[in-house]
């Protein structure tokens, strides 16, 4: 049933179906409530704060994956290279545990979420996941440090503030039909992009005024049992199963198919928890995930079973913008 009903919304948001008035008065009490939350902020009748080291927010307006993590990990590598000791944190997005903690490369995805997993085996400096991220701010600034934070999604997080804000759009699906939740699937406005600091378009061919394009390659797989590394390429014109449990399944299953693969395709809904069952068939075909499905699946893999890591892409003009942004906000 809840996969069903994930479809049906997914239809709804991004393909051409009929809703009734009362989903549209729904979306507009939405939209208020968004608005006078903000203003609410902005006043100081709700609290936020501050924490001792610029912040960069990167995340989105839809619900749903866009490509937040890969452009985490490639600002947390950069800014490594550029002499800064950056930090990441996180909500810890399908993790049971809501308090503010450390994950290492060792933690489990049951407690700190799969996300937070990958961006702690991949990423360039500590990882901290909590349900409120400036407590997780502070928590690893009390034991890294860190002198930049990059926060992994939270751009509706108003209770920290923040320094630089960076928003990730599908550059596929963009903003489906336009409207906010429920009837669309916005988090905010559209009009929210003209008051970020850099738009980065997933995957984007025509490109808005703006707006930067980043491209997630990836042309080894990784073998979840043992490790091994293949390319990509001595699985071309082969049958295999492919599985993904992200906020756009079909952007890995058309990578997959770009490549030359012919695959079953096995999709799931966001943070899906994976059991042994569901990446078991009657076949000896491989089977490939995400990155992010791989650290769920681990415990039960088999030889068969491998991964796709991805690097994002973007160009040399967007990181001379962050290093102008960030100056800025250091020297005031």
């Amino acid at each position: 049933m809840k996969k069903s009903l994930a479809r049906w919304f997914e239809d709804a948001w991004y393909k051409e179906m009929y809703l009734s008035s009362a989903f549209m008065f729904l979306s507009m009490l939405y939209v208020d409530a968004m608005r006078l939350r903000r203003f609410l902020y902005r006043i100081g009748a709700l609290k936020s704060g501050r924490l001792p080291a610029p912040v960069i927010i990167v995340g989105n307006i839809t619900v749903g994956g866009t490509g937040k993590t890969p452009l985490v990990i490639w600002l947390a590598d950069w800014l490594t290279q550029q002499g800064f000791k950056p930090g990441v944190i996180s909500r810890g997005y399908g993790g049971a545990n809501s308090q503010a903690q450390a994950v290492t490369a060792h933690s489990d995805p049951a407690l700190v979420g799969d996300e937070a997993l990958v961006l702690a085996r991949r990423c360039a400096g500590p990882v901290t996941v909590g349900a409120d991220r400036l407590a997780a701010g502070r928590e690893l600034l009390a034991h890294n440090a860190c002198d930049v934070i990059i926060s992994d999604d939270g751009l509706q997080h108003l209770a920290l503030r923040r320094d630089i804000e960076i928003v990730v759009i599908d550059g596929e699906r963009r903003f489906g039909n336009g409207y906010c939740l429920p009837v669309g699937p916005l988090r905010e406005p559209p009009e929210r992009i003209k008051n970020v600091d850099l738009v980065v378009v997933n995957g984007g061919q025509d490109l808005q005024a703006n707006e930067f394009a980043m491209h997630c390659r990836g042309d080894r797989l990784v073998n979840l049992l043992t490790g091994e590394l293949k390319p990509l390429a001595e699985f071309k014109h082969r049958d295999c199963h492919a599985v993904a449990a992200i906020g756009n399944p079909n952007r890995f299953f058309k990578q997959l198919a770009a490549a030359g693969l012919n695959c079953d395709e096995h999709a799931f809904p966001d943070h899906h928890v994976y059991t042994a069952a569901d990446i078991q068939f009657k076949d000896e075909k491989p089977l490939l995930m995400t990155e992010k499905d791989a650290v769920k699946c681990s415990k039960f893999a088999e030889a068969k079973h491998w991964y796709l890591p991805v690097s994002a892409e973007l160009p040399e003009i967007f990181a001379s913008q962050i290093l102008t942004l960030l100056k800025q906000k250091i020297h005031g």
